[in-house]
């Protein structure tokens, strides 16, 4: 057991410099600007359109790394994104909502309550109503350009793969991007805006996902350590290569909105 917390350690080392180090991880250009630029209508409409795009249909990818998962508690753990995503509220005895937010950050939804107006697309909707977007606007394959596209079908490709080695080395990939940083871009740029345009767009859809990206990391940390304790024969190599592709895809999703500025 020694050796194999040594082995664990240098697979960390690992991850830390080949995985971690993806370029759309250390710079990521298109929300480099977008924090500091003097945003148009038409580029936040743009976002919020390809964003629907990616938050609607990353259901898709997240049911089948449920469906996918080896044992039950990876299932389970697969389920917590999923049931959220859908509306089923974080649960944690004496927890109480971010002031300003609608929603509790912290805890599981087993124990939690259903609302439709929970559901991140929902959320999405009620940001993009000030904007002058629908329903209708938002979230299907139709609305979604070339790049946003290719995230997406990468999302079900990776994320969703049958391979546990596969979908684990993306969504380790996908939660540590989420976790460093780019939130915090979005929700700068967007307070410019608002506050220059003075259209009233609630922030409370990114504020929620800033604060709550680091509970989702570390449950990807925990998940691959269990793995890896237990499997003598974990394929570094196609975790690794997993999670780059899985980038690549991502990188591919900034990129193209950073074509429409």
């Amino acid at each position: 057991m020694l050796m194999r917390e040594e082995k664990y350690k240098e697979f960390l080392k690992k991850i830390n410099e080949r995985l971690l180090t993806h370029r759309i991880i250390q710079n990521n250009s298109y929300c480099k600007w977008f924090r500091e630029a003097d945003l148009t209508l038409k580029q936040v409409k743009d976002l919020t359109v390809q964003f629907s795009v990616f938050s609607n249909w990353f259901l898709v990818a997240q049911l089948k790394k449920t469906i996918n998962a080896p044992d039950l508690e990876s299932m389970r753990a697969a389920k917590e994104i999923l049931a959220n995503e859908i509306g089923v509220l974080y649960h944690k005895k004496g927890s109480k909502p971010v002031e300003g937010l609608d929603y509790p950050s912290e805890g599981s939804v087993d124990g939690g309550t259903f609302h439709f107006t929970a559901g991140h697309f929902e959320w999405l909707l009620k940001f993009a109503k000030p904007l002058g977007l629908g329903f209708k606007d938002l979230g299907h394959r139709k609305h979604g350009t070339e790049s946003t596209l290719f995230f997406v079908d990468e999302l079900d490709r990776i994320y969703g793969s049958e391979d546990f080695t596969t979908s684990v080395g993306a969504s380790y990939a996908v939660e540590h991007w989420a976790h460093l940083g780019f939130w915090k871009d979005l929700i700068q740029g967007l307070t410019n805006f608002k506050e220059k345009s003075g259209i009233k767009i609630p922030l409370g859809f990114f504020i929620w996902h800033d604060l709550v990206e680091d509970q989702h990391a570390a449950h990807t940390d925990e998940e691959l350590k269990e793995i890896y304790m237990k499997d003598e024969n974990f394929d570094e190599e196609l975790f690794i290569r997993s999670g780059n592709e899985m980038l690549d895809g991502v990188a591919a999703f900034w990129d193209g909105l950073f074509k429409t500025c």
